[in-house]
């Protein structure tokens, strides 16, 4: 019998555990669960009283290669004692487990767990610590260079608009919208004076999503999207995610983002150049994880996106950000 071709698959988690036990030497009492099937697959391994993350990648996302360079950047963290789960090697001293899916080869790593709890709406002296601890990690991956995806002005803004396209007709009033905002924003990226802003390693989806709080202590996950680009994207990303947590009340809002800054230049100073684009950017990486969503249409978003979502996401979202911030779109 001849199989009909497979997009996206989910592994068995009760299948994964045997080769849990043989690559890692975890107990008989090993236990494995599905926590989510986004981008990526993610399972949450139980070892007697340990616990771990078990992430399988997508098919025709990240290459062996982009997975590497993920490894080696959190290895550069944790020898330098930042707060991010990290990669665990099996007892070959390999990081990856080669896995033959339906669709094809697959790519699996194992996690430390990230101990705590996501908080959506936290106050105003995490917001501090977030800022400093991001700050930590910048100085780390300044000028740190990884074999991954350069964040252009057209990886930005250009790639992800063509995608956006595909879903929703250039005719609305939204794109209209989205290509105004494009235009303004291609300027500006070739006004940069990037002799005077920081580059290395960044993030790029540091939000509350991707940190877990324990008493205080920060651990951050999820390096993903890590790639190279201006440091000050992690913070534009950051403050945009804090205004779509705290739209109820600007006030608090602007005071967590005040703490945040203030957390991040307690540690390393942030210059006019890198703050007066910070309202920019955030548009942009508004535009580049729209384009995110509509790439992985087959295998996640599908299930929400829609012209409708579109629309309200732009409106809502994107246009209400560019105008709170008085950008001249």
């Amino acid at each position: 019998m001849t199989h009909f071709p497979v997009v996206s698959s989910i592994l068995s988690a009760q299948y994964l555990v045997p080769l849990f036990q043989v690559k890692y030497n975890f107990s008989r009492d090993t236990t494995c669960r599905l926590l989510k099937a986004g981008v990526n697959h993610t399972y949450l391994v139980t070892d007697v009283d340990r616990k771990y993350i078990f992430r399988i990648y997508c098919i025709n996302w990240r290459t062996k290669q982009d997975i590497a360079e993920e490894i080696r950047l959190l290895n550069l963290l944790r020898a330098h004692d930042m707060p991010v789960a990290y990669p665990i090697a099996d007892f070959d001293n390999d990081y990856m487990q080669l896995l033959h899916a339906p669709e094809g080869l697959r790519v699996g790593v194992m996690f430390s767990y990230a101990h705590g709890e996501k908080v959506l709406q936290f106050p105003v002296e995490l917001h501090y610590k977030v800022g400093a601890t991001m700050a930590r990690i910048h100085q780390v991956t300044e000028n740190f260079k990884l074999d991954r995806v350069e964040y252009t002005p057209s990886v930005m803004v250009v790639d992800s608009f063509e995608r956006i396209k595909g879903y929703l007709p250039v005719e609305t009033e939204e794109m209209q919208w989205m290509q105004q905002a494009q235009d303004y924003l291609l300027k500006l990226y070739a006004t940069i004076d990037h002799s005077k802003i920081r580059h290395g390693a960044v993030h790029m989806d540091m939000w509350f999503d991707n940190m877990n709080f324990e008493n205080e202590a920060i651990n951050i996950f999820d390096f993903d999207f890590c790639g190279n680009g201006m440091l000050c994207y992690d913070i534009a990303y950051y403050i945009l995610q804090v205004y779509s947590t705290e739209k109820e009340n600007l006030d608090v809002c602007r005071e967590k983002v005040a703490a945040f800054l203030e957390g991040y230049q307690s540690v390393i100073s942030i210059a006019e150049e890198e703050k007066a684009l910070l309202p920019a950017l955030g548009v942009s990486m508004y535009f580049f994880y729209l384009g995110i969503q509509c790439q992985r249409y087959e295998d996640y978003s599908n299930v929400f996106l829609n012209e409708v979502y579109l629309k309200r996401y732009i409106k809502i979202l994107v246009k209400r950000y560019a105008d709170l911030h008085e950008l001249a779109i």
